[in-house]
Formats: C-alpha cells, structure tokens, sequence
C-alpha cells in the first residue's frame, strides 16, 4: 500500500481517485492498522486488509464500499489482525471454511456467497452501472431512503429482488423456485424482473463452469422462463417541438444548476444518460469545443460542443474530477436524475417523459433541420447500420459541429432562447477569468 495514512471518511472514499497511469490506488487507514481502500482505474473502490505474515506481505479483500460500513471494515481489520498475530494464515483459514461449506452442501445464504464470487469474478468487465445492478439485486432491505420530493417523507428501504432467492442453498434454487419468485414479482415490476432473471441466468451458467459450483447447480433452473414475462414494449415517448418551451421552462426553475444544466445537455446531444453523467473535466476541450465520451458501443467517440451547451459547461462548479459532481452520491456524480425531471415534468403540465426519452428527442428533432441521419446518429453514438455508413463515412468534428449547431438552434428557437454566439461565449469566458 501507498505510505502515506489517511482517514478514512465516507466525504475522502467518495472523491478518492485512482492517479492516471495505474490500474489500482491504495490508501491506508491512519486509524486502523492493515486496513486501508483500493481504487482501480474504472472507479471500483473497495475496503482490503494487508499485514506481513511469515515475512511476506499478505493482502485479502475485505468488501466492496458499497456493502461495507468504514466501522463494520475497521472491525473486520482488526479481527483479520488479530488472526495473523495469531499465526493464522487467513487466506488459508478462508479456503478451508469454503471447503468446508462445500462439503456441507453450502447451508445457509450460500447463493449470496456465490454470488458475491461471481461479482468478484466479473466485476473487471462490467461498467459500473452494471456493477451496480447487481449490486442492488441482492442489498439488504430495512434502510431508510426517502419518498415523495415534496413532502420529505421517508420509507423502508425493500430487500433486493434476487435476494430472498439467493438466500437459500444453491441445491435447493431449482426451476420450480425461480419460477415460483417470477410469477411473484413480474406484476409489480416486469421491466426489473426482465435484468434481473438475464442476470440470474448469467449467473448459473459461470457456475456451471467452477469446479466449486457446478455440481451443486439446477443448470436448467432459468430456462424457457422469459415466455412466463409479459411482451416487452418499445418504448416511443418523445417531445414534440411545440413541448420544448414548457419542457425546459420546467428544468430550469430546478434550483441545482448540476441537475438542469445535465437535463439540458442530455436533450442537446442525444448522449445515454451514463455515459454523460460520468464525462469528466479532463475529457473536454474548451479550446476547440470538443468532448470524448465513453461510448457502450466503440469504447469513446468524439462530439462537438455546441454554443448553447458551452455556456451551460462554463458556469458548472468544479467539485471534483466530474462535470456533473455530486456531493451526496457515492460514486461523486449525478446517478439518480428522474426525480428531479419528473418534477420538471409536473410543474409544466407535461406527459411522462424517461430520461432515455430525452435521447430518442434529439433523433427526431434533428430531422426537423433535413440533418442526414447518418449524421445524427453519429453523434448520438448509434452503431452503424448500413454498408456505407461502416465502412466509407468517416465525418470530421467540424462537420458534426455544423450539423449539430443547427440542431440546437431549432431546438432553442423553439424553447423560445437565443442561441450564443462563439464571440460572446469567448467574451464571457475572459471576463469569469478576469473576475
């Protein structure tokens, strides 16, 4: 680990970064010793225990910082701590009582334990909205969040979807049960159920492939389920340009300039909402009014910032390392927007409208400028879908800009704003510098 000790507080785990160059960061507890947090450079962060044992240095995850408390992690360290003072090998302690569960038939929670194996396993593959998916498929219920924005009114927090089921031994979790828990919870939550029976499914076909695992397993246990869920609709909400001057009218009476300025961008470049939430400062480019965003699709795509969009970027607050920081989210970014946009959607009158909505708005609204959809779709960062778009259209950014800056004119013309000019948004700049 790093030398240098810090304290580690939930305000230090949630802005901690990993430097550019490494794959992981560590930093010690000034508090407890051994115990200390690693960072990896996709952002996973997790609490570890190293001590020196037989004059060697010996390290063990303790937990995700998600599911472990900094107290419950310090406790664990010096559990952990007192064990090697002890002369015993904890990670061989650990193999044996996994040994030892194994030759039980895995009594107990023992699909929790597998599936924590299984995010261990794959979490180096996964985004971290993925990550946090299954994550949240098998939290423990009874914590308080709150309900109703406007009232302040709070609630119990419900146990994950997967979590009863994976409550019990792996041998028992056969088709019958996995069936039995659909046919209990797709009327309250289909979309849900649908992740959540893929995941599940992904699930038991890696362990199908551990040694550990494969024996005890139902591997039919997931099969020809997804007939039992309900037809899964395409979604087409959509704003129309006559909604576009409530609609913004309505984001912008929010009084957290993060949020609406977040809003506002999702609809004026069509970007997914993660891949925007997690841009950082570091991935613009002012100078030249060019992005790079961390695209599903191609791994990063380039787009243009357009003149209305720079103006919202200048005036964000430089919290931390995110464009869109937020000081009360784990992960130091927006993660939860719809809130705040269903209350925009309230206060002006308007239908239901998801978030992915305000992406597919940018599609249709760019035809209302003739902008070429290969064009379009470029920036949005769909896959190409033609021969031609594959293999013989490379745009350059000036062109996308064009494009795109037209784009946001019909949109703002619409809204009713004024479009800013690059002269004026130069002239704005320097006089924030100079004050």
């Amino acid at each position: 680990m790093e030398n240098q000790k810090i304290n580690l507080t939930s305000s230090f785990i949630q802005l901690a970064s990993c430097p550019d160059g490494k794959n992981q960061m560590f930093y010690r507890d000034s508090k407890t010793q051994g115990l200390g947090l690693r960072v990896t450079q996709n952002g996973v962060k997790s609490f570890v225990f190293e001590t020196w044992f037989n004059d060697r240095s010996l390290r063990v995850t303790i937990g995700d910082v998600s599911t472990w408390t900094i107290s419950k992690a310090q406790s664990e360290a010096r559990r952990l701590k007192v064990l090697s003072d002890q002369g015993i090998d904890i990670r061989k302690q650990r193999a044996e009582q996994k040994s030892l569960a194994i030759a039980e038939g895995y009594k107990g929670v023992i699909g929790l334990l597998a599936w924590n194996e299984y995010i261990a396993a794959r979490r180096h593959k996964w985004g971290i909205r993925h990550l946090s998916d299954h994550l949240d498929m098998v939290r423990e219920g009874g914590g308080l969040i709150k309900q109703g924005l406007r009232n302040g009114q709070s609630n119990i927090k419900s146990a994950g979807i997967l979590r009863k089921l994976l409550s019990q031994p792996i041998k028992q979790i056969t088709r019958e049960k996995v069936e039995e828990w659909l046919k209990s919870e797709v009327d309250m939550r289909p979309a849900r159920v649908r992740i959540a029976l893929s995941a599940l499914k992904a699930f038991f076909t890696w362990m199908g492939d551990q040694s550990d695992y494969k024996s005890l397993i139902h591997i039919d246990a997931c099969d020809r389920l997804a007939k039992e869920l309900p037809p899964k609709n395409a979604k087409d909400d959509c704003l129309q340009k006559e909604q576009l001057k409530s609609w913004f009218e309505g984001v912008t009476k929010n009084q957290n300039k993060v949020i609406r300025s977040y809003l506002q961008i999702l609809l004026l470049t069509g970007a997914r909402r993660n891949e925007l939430a997690t841009l950082k400062w570091e991935d613009l480019d002012l100078v030249w009014n060019m992005a790079t965003i961390r695209d599903k699709v191609e791994g990063t795509r380039q787009i243009s910032i357009t003149p209305y969009v720079a103006k919202l970027l200048q005036d964000l607050p430089r919290i931390n390392e995110y464009v869109f920081s937020s000081k009360n989210a784990k992960l130091g970014y927006i993660t939860e927007p719809r809130k705040a946009h269903q209350i925009a959607l309230q206060s002006s009158g308007l239908p239901e409208l998801s978030i992915h909505g305000l992406r597919r708005s940018f599609g249709t609204l760019a035809e209302w400028v003739e902008c070429p959809a290969g064009v379009s779709a470029q920036i949005m960062g769909h896959k190409p879908s033609a021969i031609a778009e594959k293999h013989y259209r490379r745009r350059p950014i000036d062109l996308l800009r064009m494009w795109h800056t037209k784009i946001e004119k019909f949109i703002l013309d619409e809204a009713g704003l004024v479009q800013p000019t690059w002269d004026e948004l130069k002239l704005r700049q320097s006089i924030r510098l100079v004050s």
